[in-house]
């Protein structure tokens, strides 16, 4: 797929075009290395099922064969371990984690664009200036903290302990079920 152009018309975009230019899966930077897939995470549940809901063409069909969905509304039984771990998205929005030019749904948006190849460089952040993909990488790795506090607090694997904290995890690609 790298060389292809995507022309996005969802909910939440009109007219978004942008070019998959790495190959799906690989070509990540250097120190971005998530423990799971955006299919994986769909398949798992998160973000209550109601992410992804309006703009199954942009990505493989394959990707939502088991993907836990709820179309109509947030249903947080969906999520793998069945409470809610996510603002709303006016709150991202309100603290600058939104970068509505290239990806008004957040942070997996961006990471499923990234896997699937697109590369956003030099002035595509908010500020106009960095790096979109610097950083949302930055963000992702600032996210470990959590992982080290469930290690710390919790005994192996037990998933019982910290199960929001656990969900956000899975909301960031860090696979909490092997903490």
């Amino acid at each position: 797929m790298s060389g292809t152009v995507v022309t996005v018309n969802d909910g939440m975009q009109r007219g978004y075009r942008y070019a998959r230019t790495a190959p799906v899966g690989r070509g990540f930077a250097p120190g971005f290395a998530p423990q799971l897939t955006p299919e994986e995470m769909l398949r798992l549940g998160v973000f209550g099922g109601k992410y992804m809901t309006d703009c199954r063409k942009e990505f493989p069909a394959r990707w939502f064969a088991h993907a836990k969905l709820s179309p109509e509304r947030r249903d947080d039984t969906l999520n793998y371990f069945g409470v809610r771990a996510s603002q709303p998205l006016a709150v991202w929005r309100k603290k600058g984690w939104i970068n509505e030019r290239h990806d008004p749904r957040g942070w997996f948006q961006w990471y499923c664009r990234y896997y699937m190849g697109r590369r956003l460089g030099p002035g595509t952040a908010p500020d106009g200036k960095g790096s979109e993909d610097e950083r949302q990488i930055r963000r992702w790795k600032a996210i470990a903290r959590h992982a080290a506090q469930v290690g710390r607090n919790c005994r192996p694997r037990d998933l019982s302990c910290r199960r929001r904290q656990r969900q956000a995890l899975l909301h960031w690609a860090y696979d909490a079920r092997k903490i």
